[in-house]
């Protein structure tokens, strides 16, 4: 594989990567003697916008892609903007013609929940997410996959101290917003107006002492039914979804 490229595997995921005019890619390839209609109509795409088409064995696509991908793959050229500290952040926010909407992400290991939150990041139109550089997943093919381009589209900020970042957010205005399962304030009575960055915790142990510690405010998702919580990902679309409600009303 040719440096600074990588194997997306998946059906939906190269259907987004196809319809995407921005993605970057040079191969299609398809599982020898795969056929049906999707897959042609994923060769046709790739045909109208010249990209190379090749099969490969199981074997073959089972090593260079990985995981689960359904026959197909594309070789795309990463491209996602990724900032080891939080310079390239803070000059966007001051260059924002609009209240800022971020997405932090505090120690998210599964990269299925990564890239669903990616996903949701680019469908609410959020500005940038942050994520830890130790102790959460990274930017990985599972991922990618995951999000169905939106990894390709998402300003994704990878920051080594965490708390200062947080710190220097609050300075340029920004509130901080985390959820918690114990908190007081319900997600619908928040205000999500103005400048809002909101943290989202980990799988299992939510937001970090420090972290925690950070936010100005602490809301909890209303739950109706026996379960307790919901999966981080599905937390996030939400959360950031009320958000976007409120901000087109006011």
């Amino acid at each position: 594989m040719a440096a600074g490229k990588q194997w997306i595997g998946g059906i939906h995921a190269v259907q987004e990567l196809l319809r995407r005019d921005d993605a970057d890619i040079s191969e299609l390839r398809l599982l020898k003697g795969r056929k049906g209609s999707r897959f042609e109509e994923l060769q046709f795409q790739a045909r109208r916008r010249g990209i190379a088409i090749s099969e490969a064995s199981r074997e073959q696509m089972d090593a260079e892609v990985g995981g689960n991908h359904q026959g197909v793959a594309a070789l795309v050229r990463e491209r996602q903007r990724v900032n080891p500290d939080e310079g390239e952040l803070f000059s966007l926010i001051e260059s924002l013609d609009h209240p800022p909407l971020l997405l932090i992400l505090d120690s998210i290991t599964d990269p299925h929940n990564l890239g669903a939150c990616l996903r949701s990041a680019d469908a609410a139109g959020v500005d940038a997410v942050i994520i830890p550089k130790d102790k959460a997943v990274g930017l990985n093919a599972t991922v990618r996959k995951v999000a169905s381009g939106a990894a390709e589209t998402v300003m994704l900020v990878v920051v080594t101290n965490l708390a200062r970042c947080l710190d220097g957010l609050k300075e340029r205005g920004v509130w901080l917003v985390g959820t918690a399962d114990d908190a007081e304030q319900p997600l619908f009575d928040q205000d999500l107006k103005g400048a809002i960055a909101l943290v989202m915790g980990s799988e299992g142990s939510g937001l970090r002492r420090l972290t925690r510690e950070k936010c100005d405010f602490l809301i909890h998702i209303p739950m109706a039914g026996a379960v307790s919580s919901l999966n981080v990902s599905v937390a996030t679309g939400v959360t950031l979804f009320e958000a976007i409600r409120q901000r087109r009303l006011a």
